[in-house]
């Protein structure tokens, strides 16, 4: 066997090979025990990858003492200490004086356990004398020969591990052959194919070391994008695979006219209160909704009064809510709450549009972040990102709302869709969206849709026929779902694990 006296590389290669020239094949472990794993595993990939040997890895698991078997190889077992100190005791030995003599009360303990079932000892009034006068002990024995061989029969480990006196630990070693290349030096191998070597001709017998196209790049520490950011570059490669175009979603603070009313949600709504909402106290209030450019000759003045007379007193065949609206409520401003602020905004600009005579269908979405007064928990967030999109056109029914969210929620591989009615300000009728989740193995909430009221449609200047469908998620739910997280958390703020971020890879919606 070779000496393993040296752990460079090119001794230990060089090792190897005087080993293998001797036996063949040999254990690295018998070869060289006392060489780190790491090292022959390098020195093998070496030499493998000239042909030179080849190697498989061999697995096994090995026993190996405790620090109380390592007492017991030195001592005795506990009921054989027992036992030898109640033989020597020629008139029996108290329990108390067993303990002082052995000095150790678990041993003490567990040894007369062992030594009466053994029936080497037996209790005769107040202390215990000896039955046998020798006897063997079997438990060290069986200790000494694996802490000699790491081994032993299958149910003497089986028994000891039990008594918590072995571990077991696994053993890696490799074993080595002859390749077909096989010589007891290394062969010189050439990196590159340079000018002088093609002007001698001495490539011609050079031996050229081997591209490892299995070999990992340097970490170039480039930036990361976010999951969330992940996650909504497939929304929107779902949206605009359907013909939807992107709403600017750039105006964090909005009126409670945009974010409400037009809206039709009306003034004494719970959602307005400030434990759901967030006001900003400067400036306290916003203008009326005014053109954003000489382009823009939509009528805002009538628009604005359209919707007081709609909460107010009624319009377009609706009875309203039949309340005294108030002007400075309406203009309040906010952190918004929804972005369907941005597609009522949307909607009556579309108004405005005219192609023959007739406003053109279109569709429209947005991912961006919104606002509310929650309580932080594991799913709730002061700040969150609501993904929505709206289809305005004419003949919408509600069976094509169904079918439409089937298929932008197939798009993403969330199939067996439950529709629940519920109720939203703004849509009339209106569903929550619910699918099966096989993982939790019940029905989770994944969205919430319905069609826009048609008095709000028609204060805007929306023609009386046309029909909007509006449907909304959070950015968040799927992306937890996504990367398996419990905690939201992990997303946003001081918790997040930038380790998390750099290594995860892009999300296939339609493939998980």
């Amino acid at each position: 066997m070779a000496p393993a006296s040296s752990n460079s590389a090119g001794d230990l290669t060089s090792e190897v090979l005087q080993a293998l020239s001797k036996s063949d094949p040999i254990s690295s472990t018998e070869a060289f025990p006392d060489i780190p794993f790491e090292s022959i595993k390098a020195a093998l990939d070496r030499l493998a990858s000239r042909s030179m040997v080849t190697y498989e890895q061999v697995e096994r698991e090995e026993a190996f003492l405790e620090p109380e078997a390592e007492i017991i190889v030195s001592h005795g077992s506990h009921e054989a200490r027992v036992f030898e100190a109640v033989r020597q005791a020629v008139d029996g030995l108290s329990i108390q004086d067993l303990e002082g003599q052995i000095g150790d009360k678990t041993v003490t303990k567990l040894g007369q356990g062992k030594a009466f079932k053994e029936k080497w000892i037996k209790k005769d009034g107040a202390k215990l004398i000896a039955l046998v006068e020798s006897i063997d002990d079997v438990t060290r024995d069986q200790l000494k020969v694996i802490q000699e061989n790491r081994t032993h029969d299958a149910k003497i480990v089986a028994d000891l591990k039990k008594r918590k006196l072995l571990r077991m630990q696994k053993i890696i070693s490799f074993r080595i052959s002859k390749g077909t290349k096989f010589a007891l030096e290394l062969v010189k191998e050439e990196t590159d194919l340079t000018a002088e070597m093609l002007a001698s001709g001495s490539w011609k017998t050079a031996a050229f070391k081997p591209y490892n196209f299995n070999a990992l790049g340097a970490d170039q520490n480039a930036g990361a994008l976010h999951p969330l950011n992940k996650v909504r570059h497939e929304f929107r490669q779902i949206f605009f695979e359907m013909g939807f175009e992107e709403m600017p979603t750039n105006r964090f603070v909005e009126s409670g006219f945009w974010n409400f009313d037009a809206l039709f949600v009306p003034q004494q709504h719970p959602a307005r209160d400030l434990q759901d909402t967030f006001y900003v106290s400067d400036p306290v209030k916003a203008g009326r909704p005014a053109p954003a450019s000489a382009d823009d000759k939509h009528d805002y003045d009538a628009y604005f009064q359209n919707v007081k007379e709609i909460h107010q007193d009624g319009k377009y065949g609706s009875i309203g809510y039949r309340y005294p609206w108030s002007e400075d409520e309406s203009l309040r401003l906010v952190l918004r709450t929804h972005t369907t602020s941005v597609s009522a905004a949307m909607l009556q600009k579309l108004a405005g549009q005219r192609k023959d005579g007739r406003v053109p269908p279109a569709r429209y979405f947005s991912i961006d972040r919104v606002f509310r007064n929650e309580t932080l928990d594991a799913t709730h967030l002061c700040e969150f990102h609501h993904v929505e999109g709206v289809i305005a056109d004419y003949g919408l029914t509600l069976g094509g709302l169904m079918e439409f969210m089937d298929m932008f929620f197939g798009a993403m591989g969330v199939t067996d869709l439950v529709y629940k009615p519920a109720y939203n300000p703004y849509t009339e009728p209106s569903m929550e969206i619910f699918s099966h989740h096989k993982g939790l193995n019940k029905l989770i909430e994944i969205g919430n849709s319905g069609i826009f009221r048609p008095e709000m449609l028609q204060a805007m200047g929306l023609p009386k026929d046309m029909r909007v469908f509006g449907f909304g998620l959070s950015l968040e739910r799927p992306t937890m779902i996504k990367y398996g997280m419990s905690n939201i958390r992990e997303l946003l703020g001081h918790s997040v694990d930038l380790n998390f971020i750099q290594r995860n890879p892009a999300v296939r919606l339609d493939k998980n």
